[in-house]
């Protein structure tokens, strides 16, 4: 184990010696609060300070068998022994490396999803509609909930942009690393001549935050405009200013809600997505303080961004924030998103740890 991470893990036993007994002093227990969050850290150590005692345990029997090494006639056994210990020791330090990692408080959370056409016109809106179905398929798989918050429909098919929140269980954690460009190689099908063109879309991923931790929106920073809807809606379509439009003036952001018959449905879901952006932006500001390899893999939604490729020939999808490429562009896009998703987040984990262990203590 590395020494700067067992440095670690021994202050970290020293704090749970040190609150477990704090835990038993009576001006303690009298303080609702201060007794509720030490016992919130205790819990939180105690599992990894568990590994860490059958860690060092293991470590003494190592050096034990070491010994024997040397008697002939216990070689053998030894030799098996060793082995053993060590695949044990193994997957000790691999659980606690997990549970060393930071957690990132927003992972638990629900998101925002929003999927803009980018370059290349009508193709550009079609693939955007294409994601947009990758990703509810991946949802069901999950069993989240998805529900558009707003949406542009382009004439070709698919979408100018569409926002869509996805409510579950560690959604926001497992799609974060979407955020970016996503580009498109394919002949397009009203290319009379079989070439190749190349599209993108952007992808934003935000945090739905609980409404204690929500962004406090100044509504006097706010322009909120009415609108006659236009689009599908039946006979509620231009008959009342329902659609609603917020401008944020300190940011410049616009969000359009007219999905809703109701204005007042429309202006809380703008609010909402309103807050989420604003969110992502502080978030941001906190990832470019980050390691380079955190600022790659958590991408900004921004154009200039480029996380994928994928390429309809040859049926190749390639993430290039980690040089992954793969040729099951089809079983991705049926929403096995995990394919691509599970090797950045440990892409990801690997390069928090490398931070951790050259930190100072």
């Amino acid at each position: 184990m590395n020494n700067s991470i067992l440095k670690k893990l021994k202050s970290l036993r020293n704090r749970y010696q040190e609150i477990e007994l704090m835990l038993t002093q009576k001006n303690i227990i009298a303080n609702r609060d201060q007794l509720k969050n030490l016992s919130k850290e205790y819990l939180k150590l105690s599992k990894i300070i568990k590994y860490f005692i059958e860690w060092e345990k293991l470590e003494i029997d190592i050096k034990n068998i070491h010994i024997m090494l040397n008697d002939v006639e216990m070689q053998d056994i030894a030799e098996e022994e060793l082995y053993i210990c060590n695949k044990k020791q193994k997957i000790l330090e691999e659980k606690i490396n997990r549970l060393l990692l930071p957690e990132d408080p927003n992972d638990k959370h629900s998101c925002f999803i929003e999927i803009r056409s980018a370059t290349g016109g009508d193709e550009s809106s079609i693939f955007a509609g294409e994601l947009f179905r990758m990703y509810t398929r991946y949802a069901e798989n999950c069993l989240w909930k998805v529900e558009i918050m707003s949406s542009s429909e382009s004439e070709k098919g698919g979408f100018k942009e569409i926002i869509a929140k996805i409510t579950g269980k560690g959604a926001c954690g497992r799609l974060k690393f979407e955020s970016g460009g996503h580009r498109v190689q394919r002949v397009p099908e009203t290319e009379s001549q079989g070439r190749i063109h190349t599209s993108t879309c952007t992808v934003a991923v935000m945090p739905v935050t609980p409404k204690a931790e929500k962004e406090v929106i100044n509504f006097a920073d706010l322009k909120i405009d009415t609108f006659r809807s236009s689009g599908a809606g039946g006979q509620h379509v231009n008959t009342t200013d329902s659609a609603i439009r917020i401008t944020h003036i300190p940011t410049g952001n616009v969000v359009e809600c007219q999905d809703e018959r109701s204005q007042h449905k429309n202006k809380a879901k703008a609010l909402s997505i309103l807050s989420a952006r604003i969110y992502a932006a502080t978030l941001e500001k906190k990832h470019q303080e980050n390691s380079s390899m955190r600022k790659i893999l958590l991408g900004t939604g921004e154009r200039s961004d480029r996380n994928r490729t994928y390429n309809f020939p040859q049926n190749r999808i390639t993430d290039h924030r980690i040089n992954l490429t793969i040729y099951k562009l089809d079983e991705v896009l049926q929403g096995r998103l995990n394919l691509l998703i599970d090797p950045i987040t440990q892409e990801y984990q690997a390069d928090m740890l490398s931070s951790l262990s050259r930190l100072e203590l």
